[in-house]
């Protein structure tokens, strides 16, 4: 049976706060601590990449912790103690007790408590999403809502930390820990509307999760190859839009309406993506999303400074197409977990690929400062590289990734386990 638009509403809100935890600590944080607080920029980096490192490796940990927790009844505890322990970190980043070396290791400490327990939470999450039922229309429609809900909170967590750190009525880290505050509390607002509103988690079966029995699902694994690929389309992009914005379009005033047309765009297209899946299939739609985003993403690679029109109407075309990567990769990776199966194990190894594509995507700094490229120099052969390597490559990886989809289909019986 469908579950009702209400109870898919509730499932998708837990998805607001954990996207504006993400965002303050990947672009806030490093700024906070090297402008407000005289930590040193190769120091803050140095941290960053320490406890960047640990999140990426321990998400397939995590999963298999999940999966236990379910079995055993005490998904509940689990996540409300993670819960606790990502509202607490997130308020001590921006309210340290310490100064000189101490805060060194205060900063590594909070950021691998945040890390630790939003992706708990954000593991399970998925992983909840994939047992609301077997056919494509519940799965997708749940992760359409969770999607949402998920970009208004990136479009509050790009204005708000940023209007609060500048408000000259009181310091930045007043305004922080109001931020953390509101955060809270939406945050345990969503656990409770999970658990008490939100489809229930369909447990089948009594299988011990098992890292040997995920990797043995061939359809699984030929999966992991086009969403990799995929997230590393995105990710480029993601981590060189400042440099891009001021650099290339000289327009820095306008990047906050830039992201928020891209992201507010992508919001308003998840229902049509999910349409699209339920009427043609979840693969074809994903590949029509891919295509469609190259087709709008290409020509920012030809857009120079005073473009600031024509870069803001590829952000908007670009973001209607950011709903097929959202929402469709996981309903087919929901497809592909066998009903006896412990899902979050699988979310664990996907959600490692992502953070990995985010990895990798910042190797593209010294790429470009090695074809000339500095902040600040957006003309000649250091403008133009900026531009291929902002919108022409991650559109060839797109293609790319296309390309390896191919001979995929919705349910993985293309593979034989």
């Amino acid at each position: 049976m469908m579950p009702r638009h209400g109870s898919l509403a509730a499932y998708g809100m837990l998805g607001m706060p954990l996207a504006m935890a993400a965002l303050p600590v990947y672009v806030q944080a490093p700024a906070y601590y090297a402008s407000q607080l005289g930590m040193a920029l190769s120091t803050t980096g140095a941290v960053l990449f320490f406890a960047r490192l640990v999140d990426t490796a321990q998400d397939p940990w995590l999963g298999r912790w999940i999966d236990h927790a379910v079995q055993q009844g005490r998904l509940a505890w689990l996540l409300g103690n993670a819960a606790i322990v990502l509202a607490l970190a997130f308020a001590g980043l921006w309210l340290p007790p310490v100064r000189g070396g101490a805060l060194v290791v205060w900063l590594a400490f909070m950021l691998i408590l945040t890390y630790v327990a939003h992706s708990l939470i954000n593991i399970a999450y998925l992983a909840w999403g994939a047992r609301l039922g077997q056919s494509a229309g519940p799965l997708t429609k749940a992760a359409a809502w969770r999607e949402a809900a998920g970009l208004l909170g990136v479009v509050l967590a790009s204005v708000l930390p940023v209007w609060l750190m500048r408000n000259p009525r009181f310091a930045a880290h007043t305004g922080m820990t109001a931020y953390a505050l509101l955060f809270a509390v939406l945050l345990l607002l969503g656990l409770w509307l999970l658990f008490r509103r939100a489809p229930a988690w369909h447990v089948h079966g009594v299988q011990q999760p098992s890292w040997h029995r995920a990797w043995r699902n061939r359809a699984f694994r030929r999966l992991l190859w086009p969403y990799f690929l995929n997230a590393l389309s995105v990710s480029i992009p993601a981590t060189l839009a400042m440099f891009f914005i001021a650099d290339r379009i000289a327009a820095p005033g306008w990047s906050g309406i830039f992201l928020g047309v891209y992201f507010l765009a992508g919001a308003a297209g998840l229902p049509a993506w999910a349409w699209l899946a339920d009427r043609i299939g979840v693969v074809a739609a994903w590949r029509h999303g891919m295509l469609l985003a190259v087709v709008a993403f290409v020509w920012a690679a030809m857009l120079g400074s005073g473009d600031s029109v024509p870069y803001l109407l590829v952000c908007a075309l670009a973001g209607l197409t950011l709903g097929a990567d959202l929402a469709l990769p996981p309903v087919l990776l929901a497809q592909r977990i066998p009903p006896g199966e412990p899902p979050a194990g699988y979310y664990g190894v996907w959600t490692m690929l992502g953070k990995l594509a985010l990895a990798l995507s910042g190797l593209m700094l010294p790429l470009l400062a090695q074809l000339g490229y500095q902040p600040g120099l957006g003309d000649g052969r250091a403008g133009m590289a900026l531009a291929v390597c902002y919108a022409g490559l991650p559109c060839v990886i797109k293609l790319l990734a296309l390309f390896v989809l191919r001979g995929i289909d919705d349910a993985g019986k293309e593979d034989v386990r």
